[in-house]
């Protein structure tokens, strides 16, 4: 997994406004397992089916923080890619993400500052009948 030599993502140079990244993720119940058993969270929104049946959620829902981990990772990986750096997240969750939901993601390059080194990455995400999930903004250092 770590690598010595990997290669750098896109430069600020190489970047264009306008490009775009589409991810599909399905959350499932190893990334969830995974994402609680390392964080040590409990809640119970997240995984007692007869407490979330409670809530006006109706059943267990995504933690917020496993979506944005989607994000950050989309970025580190492709957009720009190895060697970038988020700076600054502006993020809001318009619904809930239910398990086993299938999310997908449009990363765009809005803006490039080339003074102060950094690339507005806005984010939008929708699950299956199209409701929108996710929309922010993201500010990235590109690899230098």
């Amino acid at each position: 997994m770590l690598q010595k030599k990997s290669k750098p993502g896109k430069r600020i140079s190489e970047i264009h406004v306008g490009e775009k990244l589409h991810l599909t993720e399905t959350i499932e119940d190893k990334d969830l397992l995974l994402y609680l058993g390392l964080t040590n969270d409990s809640n119970p929104l997240y995984i007692q089916h007869d407490y979330a049946s409670s809530t006006p959620f109706k059943a267990p829902i995504v933690p917020t923080i496993m979506l944005n981990g989607i994000i950050t990772s989309a970025i580190s990986k492709y957009m720009p890619g190895p060697g970038s750096h988020i700076r600054e997240q502006m993020i809001t969750f318009l619904n809930p993400v239910y398990h086993y939901e299938t999310i997908d993601f449009t990363l765009q390059v809005d803006h490039i500052d080339y003074d102060r080194h950094l690339v507005d990455v806005s984010i939008r995400a929708f699950n299956e009948k199209k409701a929108p999930i996710i929309e922010g903004v993201v500010k990235v250092n590109p690899p230098y």
